[in-house]
């Protein structure tokens, strides 16, 4: 079943003759930069904020004077304004999809955050039932149409003749010294296997869009600085049902000025494709993605490609939510069955973070 989901437009016109979507950021812990995108653009050209809302009274006041908005306590004051269009959810995972299910029941529509949910059986039911309401769902990871790194994938599989998909790894990290606040992060349960769980949820995405479904899982995982009780360093491996293997490298404990980078390794049984595998300009983040292929086209002969996309795996696709609600216009690619598959994936990494072995999914 597809997402209620839009693809982006160029028509100038059309964007010009319909006024932003209005939202509102509720969870001020993630969603304070969110707030900072979307009173900048692209997001500004089709999102107006018009609210911030937190428990923590002190810092939604500080977010919304900066941003020049009002701000609340209680996601029931912005559920009960008729001219709200949208909330922007940045809870944490753990019971997101009961938030969701009382916002698109208010009539509301959702820009969210991975990882969607943890209980795969709700975030089935509140995905078909925002389906069924005509409401809109869109997540960062995955986003609602494939994007245009991974759509490059798909390219040089079928251009250069491939064949089989064989492998893949993925590696991404950062330099966290956190230290331990009763939050989520600190709850084994809520947070496993943290990095992977924060920072890994993108190439498990990633995984599932280009490879399907999954099949088991194993995780390995040390504490080097944090003062978490939760891991800072991880790996987790994924055997896919069509044999391809996977494996995620997440840290927080990496400081070499590259952070984010998402770097990616696709074996198959002709070539191998590369994303953002060479060194970044020192402490810079990446705004685009830089992917090359190596490739065998004949007995002595191999091709090398190269491309780079600003349309990259993990960014707020503001377009294509813009369109869907404006237009109704729902080409988009990503299915409720690859977003449960993600959650899939993190129980069953739960479960092997506890027993320490293999895991079906």
């Amino acid at each position: 079943m597809s997402l209620q989901v839009g693809s982006p437009t160029t028509d100038e016109g059309t964007r010009e003759s319909v006024s932003p979507v209005r939202i509102a950021v509720v969870g001020l812990r993630f969603g304070r930069s969110m707030v900072d995108q979307m009173i900048a653009n692209p997001a500004r050209d089709y999102c107006r904020l018009t609210a911030v809302c937190d428990l923590d009274s002190q810092k939604a006041a500080a977010v919304a004077e900066k941003a020049g908005v009002p701000s609340c306590t209680d996601i029931d004051t912005l559920l009960a304004d008729p001219t709200l269009e949208a909330i922007a959810l940045f809870t944490g995972p753990v019971r997101r999809a009961e938030l969701i299910r009382k916002i698109i029941r208010a009539g509301k529509h959702v820009l969210t955050t991975k990882p969607f949910e943890r209980d795969p059986v709700d975030a089935l039911k509140v995905l078909q039932e925002a389906h069924e309401l005509g409401r809109v769902i869109h997540l960062n990871s995955p986003g609602p149409v494939l994007p245009g790194d991974l759509q490059q994938v798909l390219l040089w599989q079928s251009k250069y003749q491939l064949g089989r998909p064989v492998a893949c790894r993925f590696e991404t990290w950062a330099s966290y010294r956190e230290q331990a606040d009763g939050s989520w992060y600190d709850d084994p349960k809520a947070c496993p296997v943290a990095p992977v769980l924060r920072l890994g949820i993108y190439p498990i995405n990633d995984m599932i869009q280009l490879f399907g479904e999954p099949e088991a899982v194993q995780v390995m995982h040390s504490r080097l600085f944090t003062g978490r009780p939760t891991p800072d360093n991880a790996q987790l491996s994924v055997r896919f049902k069509n044999g391809v293997l996977g494996n995620i490298f997440s840290s927080f404990c990496i400081d070499d000025g590259q952070a984010y980078s998402n770097s990616m390794v696709l074996n198959y049984e002709k070539g191998t494709i590369y994303r953002n595998m060479e060194p970044a300009l020192f402490g810079q983040r990446r705004t685009r993605s830089s992917m090359s292929i190596v490739a065998k086209s004949g007995p002595q002969q191999t091709v090398i490609d190269r491309a780079e996309h600003e349309d990259r795996s993990g960014t707020y696709q503001w377009q294509a939510f813009y369109q869907a609600i404006r237009t109704g216009d729902h080409p988009g690619t990503t299915t409720s069955a690859q977003i449960v598959a993600g959650v899939k994936i993190l129980n069953a990494m739960a479960q092997a973070e506890q027993s320490g072995r293999e895991e079906l999914v």
